[in-house]
């Protein structure tokens, strides 16, 4: 299996895929059939007649972990043992260990991409017209269509050193799309070397191909590592490479789609909005401008779409597998980690928990600022550290060992103005917020907190007139549903005696479900920014060292100037129940 199609059989045959056979629109419909699949864990689907398009759409390929077991060939973790072995035997050098993993050996012998001269992406070559495509529009609020699944094949200016990432680009004409670059990804960086030399990057959008491909290209690996040759790692077998049409760029042999072209210096038009991973519509901003020089294709390509959005959707998948394959290198950095896990549900950015083994005092809190400065994780807003006995990734034992360990005296770290997720909105200023760390591992000497009872839920709403329901998990965090914005309250209800047995209270809007995990996480961790939302009990400063002491709150609640949040069409949504059968029986 090296390509989509090849893939797409392989779940046809293990009963992983649907075919839609009915037409559907891909303004809105699709979206919405997709959303309400990847929330049932479904089957991937193959749309095969798209309203204004001779070519069919495939979506949600990878929206379960079976599938992603399959495009990679074995278990996501697996991966992460492959590495590990590979630099234990490695570092010191040991050949016998080696002759051990000549498995692992051979896919390292793989990474180099090959150069071929006949490809399949290439049988059909003809000039710009991106209006042929069934491209996305996947949220009423949009700005347009959207190409949602093009992996970026962008070269270093000096080093000629390559990088394949995904951006979402906004179809603005028939040979345009604008480019969105966030920070601390490796296109971005390739076009502001380029830019600040005059010169204009040339670019290959790939849409469909080796699924392998498509999870390497998601990859957040260090800057200057090849993500084709990691996808060579991962398949096993070298990635076959064609020069493209421009002679500017290459492009994997085996794709769908190949859209050629470059993006001048100092060009922007105005992006967005466009419904993101966050939940929210993300504020439109100037971003460069792509102009399209060719495409070339199969003679029957099929177009490979992803809707982002609200958790949980299609990236769920993908993002966990990434973070079971790559956390050996993250450990062979930080050897006191014994594992990190970042939360989808609250947009992987926002929310990260790191078990920790501490061999001396605060080393968690020495991993965490060493975390802030790799990669991606620079983005993360919010990161928790237990003890290395603590499951990570379990929700509810991190809040246990909150409960126990956490004191804000002395172990809440605030780092304001630092870069931010270009698209957190909640700092109010693009690129730029703060971050907190919590530790909640044990302290020599300092014996665990003894949880007392938390009040019961109808006391806990009697004690503001704007709460209109309430929860309290691990008698650790009280959420509260509070009308309006929520500062006056969480001030209030910090310094309540009636809560002084918890450690966290955060407030909410009504659109959150308490009783849902995966709607609290996100309705908490996707809508404040720590310095400017969380309070404490009491705070002061010992020199310039804030101090804080008592419960800490978090005003996590809609506020003004904050984007709209996600939500589909109502006419949409009745036309998808009224022909809901229709999809699966024609």
């Amino acid at each position: 299996m090296s390509d989509l199609q090849s893939f797409l059989t392989l779940l046809e045959r293990e009963k992983q895929l649907a075919r839609v056979r009915v037409e559907v629109d891909p303004e809105l419909e699709i979206t919405e059939i997709a959303t309400r699949v990847v929330r049932e864990q479904g089957p991937a689907l193959l749309f095969e007649q798209v309203r204004g398009s001779a070519f069919p759409l495939a979506i949600n390929l990878l929206g379960n972990d079976r599938r992603v077991e399959l495009a990679l060939g074995r278990h996501p973790q697996a991966v992460g043992d492959e590495l590990r072995r590979l630099i234990e035997a490695a570092m010191p050098p040991r050949p016998k260990k080696l002759i051990e993993e000549w498995r692992t050996v051979g896919r390292i012998l793989s990474m180099p991409p090959r150069k071929v001269r006949c490809a399949a992406c290439q049988q059909v070559e003809e000039s710009p017209d991106l209006s042929k495509f069934p491209i996305l529009k996947c949220w009423p609020k949009d700005a347009g269509r959207f190409i949602t699944c093009g992996m970026v094949l962008t070269h270093d200016p000096d080093t000629d050193a390559r990088n394949l990432g995904i951006y979402r680009m906004q179809v603005v004409a028939p040979d345009q799309v604008l480019m969105h670059w966030q920070i601390q990804k490796g296109g971005g960086f390739h076009y502001w070397n380029a830019e600040t030399k005059g010169k204009a990057l040339a670019v290959a959008v790939i849409i469909g191909g080796d699924p392998v491909l498509y999870i390497a290209s998601v990859a957040p690996l260090p800057e200057g590592i090849d993500e084709l040759a990691f996808a060579g790692f991962l398949r096993g077998g070298r990635v076959p490479l064609v020069l493209g049409k421009t002679k500017m760029t290459v492009a994997p042999a085996d794709a769908e789609i190949v859209i050629e072209g470059v993006v001048p210096p100092d060009e922007r038009m105005p992006e967005g909005p466009f419904g993101d991973h966050f939940g929210h519509y993300s504020h439109p901003r100037p971003c460069p401008v792509m102009w399209i020089q060719t495409v070339t294709r199969r003679r029957r390509p099929i177009y490979q779409a992803a809707v982002v959005g609200k958790p949980p959707q299609e990236d769920r998948y993908i993002g966990n597998a990434v973070q079971e394959m790559l956390l050996p290198m993250i450990r062979l950095i930080h050897p006191e980690i014994r594992d990190l896990w970042a939360y989808y549900e609250a947009g992987f950015h926002s929310l990260a928990v790191a078990s920790v083994t501490q061999r001396f005092g605060k080393e968690g809190m020495k991993a965490a600022l060493g975390l802030f400065g790799m990669g991606q994780m620079a983005l993360t807003k919010c990161l928790i550290l237990v003890d290395a006995d603590v499951n990570a990734r379990d929700a509810d034992a991190v809040l246990r060992a909150i409960r126990e360990h956490f004191d804000p005296a002395e172990d809440f770290l605030l780092l304001p103005g630092v870069p931010f997720d270009t698209l957190d909105f909640t700092s109010f200023t693009l690129n730029l917020g703060s971050k907190m760390v919590l530790d909640a591992t044990r302290n020599a000497g300092q014996p665990s907190h003894q949880a007392e009872l938390a009040p019961g839920e109808r006391e806990i709403t009697a004690l503001h007139p704007r709460i209109n329901a309430c929860r309290v998990l691990n008698e650790c965090l009280v959420a509260v549903q509070v009308e309006g914005e929520g500062r006056s309250v969480v001030e209030e209800l910090v310094k309540s005696p009636r809560l002084s047995s918890v450690k966290l209270i955060a407030a909410v809007s009504p659109d959150v479900q308490l009783h849902e995990r995966e709607s609290l996480l996100w309705g908490i961790f996707t809508r404040f920014d720590p310095a400017r939302d969380v309070v404490f009990t009491e705070s002061s400063l010992r020199g310039a060292w804030p101090v804080y002491r008592g419960r800490m709150g978090i005003d996590a609640t809609f506020k003004s100037g904050y984007p709209d949040t996600i939500a589909m069409d109502a006419a949409i949504v009745e036309r998808v129940n009224h022909r809901w059968h229709q999809y699966w029986t024609a």
